[in-house]
């Protein structure tokens, strides 16, 4: 929250008294002893409020409280009324001023009104942020596909944990894009309009460290492979946090947190603060259902990037698609439609008869999506009967038309 306070007054003791008052709460105090000097400090982006004495040689507070109300409406102006001008103050609160305060104040009733309007011109400053979010897009429907449950659920965390001000750790295998994430959480927060950069763990020295935190400010850090930061770094990056830096850290990793921690690899002040709010990105082979439309998308991007017509995409292509684990994920996937595209032949996708009918490709996709949620439940069927939404008499059933033994993917 803004703690800056634009006080106006033309009695230099008065306003060194209350500059003193305010800076002794804690708060940055700007000190202008006329409506000239402040008229410089106030644009429609200033972050604080203003409190000015309405009687002042020249412009009084009526006229700044006129111009600031033209420049922004809802930034609050607190008035300062000497004896006998209670009746002037009453009308400026009719005309827009946030309160006002009767001279000599005492300091606490001043820091009331104060904090009160910091408060208010926060939460304009935020649903401002967020109606120019909404305006331009969502940025996690934007860049994160996929209709699956998973998928959803996925764009629902992105959402939620951009909108909380802790720091984040996204997790995911290998090629699920765990970059890409950290950028769309970024994208969807309040600090969307600030910086947001990126740094790779294994060689962030502290100095280097410090100067990225510095940097970004009022933006965010993504940090790739948290874990495979040097141990001194870890330690700075501990402190650096318990201190409320302005700069937010979003934490990447493929590997396993705890285990790292149990190794000593991991600082324990760090990986308590990472796992507070952590985001899991699901792997392809746990929604092999979205694998069609990403696939789609890469390939309409590989086709743009190399100046060439997109293939068309059969269902027997679709088919051998959903049928493979994809280890290297998203990464891989779109590595395929990039040699799909100039037309290389994988020789590691499994082959599907293009002489088949539209029943008998949908029985193949239906086969290896059976055969996709066994793998991923290690062979208990009635895991993946879940998965797959189904009652476990027709999920057996159908293991036997294609001639699945669950127990053969038991690991």
């Amino acid at each position: 929250m803004s703690k800056t306070i634009l006080l106006v007054d033309d009695d230099a003791a008065v306003r060194e008294a209350l500059a003193q008052t305010l800076e002794l709460a804690n708060l940055t105090c700007i000190a202008a002893g006329s409506f000239v000097v402040a008229a410089d400090h106030i644009t429609a982006a200033f972050d604080g409020i203003v409190v000015s004495d309405i009687r002042m040689p020249g412009r009084d507070g009526f006229h700044l409280l006129a111009h600031v109300r033209s420049l922004d409406p809802d930034l609050p102006v607190i008035l300062l009324t000497g004896e006998g001008d209670i009746p002037m103050a009453v009308k400026a609160m009719g005309e827009g001023a946030f309160d006002f305060l009767e001279k000599p104040c005492a300091a606490k009733d001043l820091l009331a009104v104060v904090e009160r309007a910091l408060k208010t011109r926060r939460l304009v400053l935020e649903n401002r942020e967020l109606r120019e979010l909404i305006e331009s897009g969502d940025p996690a429907a934007r860049m994160i596909f996929g209709g699956s449950d998973l998928a959803q659920g996925l764009r629902a965390q992105v959402r939620r944990v951009a909108q909380a001000q802790g720091d984040v750790l996204v997790t995911g295998a290998q090629g699920t894009g765990i970059s890409k994430i950290a950028e769309v959480i970024h994208l969807s927060s309040l600090r969307s309009k600030r910086p947001f950069l990126k740094r790779a763990a294994h060689d962030l020295e502290a100095a280097a460290l410090a100067q990225a935190l510095r940097e970004g400010e009022g933006g965010s850090l993504f940090i790739d492979e948290i874990t495979m930061l040097p141990a001194q770094s870890q330690l700075a990056l501990a402190e650096a946090l318990d201190g409320a830096p302005a700069t937010r850290l979003i934490a990447g990793s493929t590997r396993d947190l705890a285990a790292e921690l149990a190794a000593g690899r991991l600082n324990a002040d760090l990986y308590y603060r990472l796992t507070v709010m952590p985001v899991r990105i699901p792997a392809l082979a746990e929604r092999p259902e979205d694998i069609p439309e990403l696939f789609r998308r890469y390939v309409d991007q590989a086709a743009e990037q190399s100046g060439q017509a997109a293939p068309p995409i059969t269902p027997q292509t679709e088919a051998a698609l959903m049928a493979r684990d994809w280890p290297g994920n998203a990464r891989a996937l779109m590595t395929h439609a990039m040699r799909f595209v100039m037309g290389i032949p994988d020789s590691a996708a499994p082959q599907i008869d293009g002489a088949l009918g539209l029943v008998a490709h949908l029985a193949q996709v239906e086969q290896s999506l059976i055969q996709s949620a066994l793998r991923r439940a290690g062979g208990q069927a009635t895991e993946a009967a879940h998965a797959l939404k189904l009652p476990r008499k027709t999920f057996y059933d159908k293991c036997a038309r294609y001639g699945i033994r669950p127990e053969e993917y038991r690991t």
